[in-house]
């Protein structure tokens, strides 16, 4: 039944006319007004090649729909490249991208009284501001991802974006010819879909599927293979029946499918950006979640998967090895996957992984064994400690030893600390302190990639420790703590840290230190002043006014009530 059919009320229908009359005018006959309404939301744009290839799924999303006796209506979602903007000024404008996707798609779809919606993206925060909206309007939906990029070649390497960033580092201390760090700049992106390893796109679509909310091997399939369009075919379909069944969001992003994404985000050592999207997620569901679900879940489930940034493998390589049913049912069979929660198909978890091997392939090393796994606890770690009373997130793999003691390097913005990195002023030992680059400081939050990839490729990447009130990059790695809490703007600890203080990262104890005395902390505090907003006007304004603390997510609607 379409929205034009709900009302028994034949008074009600004659004041619908002019709304019908709407339609008319773009084709539509009386009898399509007894089919549901089904939203397209089409994240397509030449902005990024993230996005540069979704007009196909979209277009065979259409006709699927239509096949399926549905009326498909489809409106566009805007997005920022993560990619393109890194270490600049419109990188802030990333995370408040997210808010605005899930603003545009919630507001197109209740505005329109849509029966339904496929949300079809493909860079990093089209995904999380899908599913929020998805989980704020409650009605039938389904994520569609447009897939990953296929690695570039040189010199017999697999090359992605990360390539690029850490050539930088390379380049600028001499151990890359300009030859080879144009050819890595050349050879790194060959086509469409989104950066290739299990960095934040990749680690956001492999947990909807596990949530529920995606089909099946959708979420690692490449982007410029014909089985995305297929994915994107099934996808309509099954969103159709989802409308005639009234299968709802909320009765599919519940606790428990929550902590189903989080162990697969944990098995395949994904990205730290999945921390703050699922506090954001959860809100949006009103599913109670907080920061140290997290480390709960990270404590029990192991890391299987030998992915990027971390280990060897890109998304292309999981996928033909089984991809994420693979990896999640050896997580069911372990008890670490909730099997009754239901899908967008109807289905259950353990009944859609029923034929599914127990064990992955033998002959790949991609997708490790449960008894022989990459890790044997996960790698999103929660530190608290008195620089992060309400929280921090570091990404302990792919480390000899993920603990720090060194001298305090403050910087007041991401390009000063870039700056002191490219003028080699960083030393081993030294832990890089960046700040007022947090929710509301920033505002936006920036991604760390340049300055971390900078300093991989410096050879730093163990050596020196980098935290920040900022986030770090899905293809982030090294001795970083990320989404420190409170953040400097509204006086953390964190804004009260001195050139030269000493601290401490120390990820086995889960802690995150200032080693100054209570009471000169305090006397710094009583002397500590805000600084001006950054922005007074306009979209950056408004994020930076409502942001909620990053361990809360950095929400825009957690009002007081």
């Amino acid at each position: 039944m379409s929205k034009f059919e709900r009302s028994s009320h034949i008074t009600e229908g004659v004041a619908r006319a002019p709304n019908r009359a709407m339609y008319y005018g773009m084709g539509y006959k009386e009898s399509d007004f007894q089919n549901p309404m089904i939203g397209v939301a089409n994240g397509h744009s030449t902005i990024t090649p993230c996005n540069s290839g979704l007009q196909p799924l979209t277009d065979a999303a259409v006709q699927a729909i239509r096949a399926a006796k549905g009326n498909a209506q489809v409106f566009g979602v805007p997005t920022i490249s993560d990619g393109m903007s890194m270490g600049t000024e419109g990188m802030k404008f990333s995370l408040v991208s997210r808010e605005v996707i899930a603003d545009c798609i919630e507001t197109a779809v209740q505005g329109q009284w849509m029966d339904g919606v496929v949300i079809v993206g493909g860079c990093d925060k089209n995904m999380p501001g899908g599913m929020i909206a998805i989980a704020r309007m409650n009605v039938p939906a389904i994520y569609v991802y447009g897939g990953t990029i296929k690695p570039g070649h040189y010199k017999g390497k697999d090359l992605n974006i990360v390539s690029v960033f850490e050539a930088v580092g390379e380049f600028t201390m001499q151990r890359m010819s300009a030859e080879d760090f144009k050819a890595i700049e050349q050879k790194a992106i060959p086509g469409s879909g989104s950066c290739g390893g299990m960095y934040t796109a990749n680690t956001m679509s492999s947990s909807f599927e596990a949530m529920g909310m995606s089909l099946p091997y959708s979420s690692t399939a490449a982007n410029e293979d014909g089985e995305a369009i297929d994915n994107a075919r099934k996808a309509a379909e099954v969103l159709v029946d989802a409308v005639r069944h009234n299968r709802l969001p909320r009765e599919i992003i519940t606790k428990k499918s929550i902590e189903n994404a989080v162990s697969v985000i944990m098995a395949i050592g994904g990205s730290t950006n999945a921390v703050l999207h699922y506090l954001a997620i959860a809100h949006a569901a009103q599913v109670p979640w907080t920061i140290d679900d997290f480390e709960r879940i990270r404590q029990r489930v192991p890391v299987l998967c030998d992915l990027k940034p971390s280990g060897k493998y890109l998304t292309v390589d999981l996928h033909r090895a089984g991809g994420i049913p693979q990896v999640m049912k050896l997580l069911l069979n372990a008890g670490l996957l909730h099997g009754d929660c239901v899908t967008i198909t109807g289905q259950t978890i353990a009944e859609v992984l029923k034929d599914v091997p127990d064990q992955p392939p033998a002959d790949q090393d991609v997708i490790r064994p449960m008894d022989n796994p990459v890790y044997s606890h996960g790698h999103l770690a929660i530190l608290k400690g008195n620089l992060a009373t309400e929280g921090a997130v570091a990404k302990i793999t792919g480390l000899k030893n993920p603990v720090i003691t060194g001298p305090a390097r403050v910087f007041d913005s991401e390009d000063l600390a870039m700056q002191a990195i490219m003028d080699k002023q960083i030393k081993a030992g030294d832990v890089v302190v960046i700040r007022y680059e947090g929710p509301k400081g920033g505002p936006g939050m920036r991604e760390m990639l340049a300055p971390t990839s900078a300093l991989v490729g410096q050879g730093l990447g163990e050596s020196v420790g980098l935290i920040t009130d900022g986030r770090f990059s899905g293809g982030t790695w090294g001795m970083v703590v990320g989404h420190v809490a409170p953040e400097a703007y509204v006086g953390g600890t964190i804004a009260l840290v001195q050139e030269g203080d000493s601290i401490t990262i120390d990820a086995h104890r889960l802690v995150l230190e200032l080693h100054v005395a209570p009471e000169e902390i305090e006397r710094r505090r009583q002397s500590w002043q805000q600084p001006a907003p950054r922005y007074t006007r306009g979209v950056m304004a408004k994020f930076g006014k409502l942001a909620s603390s990053a361990s809360k997510g950095a929400v825009t609607d957690a009002f007081e009530q």
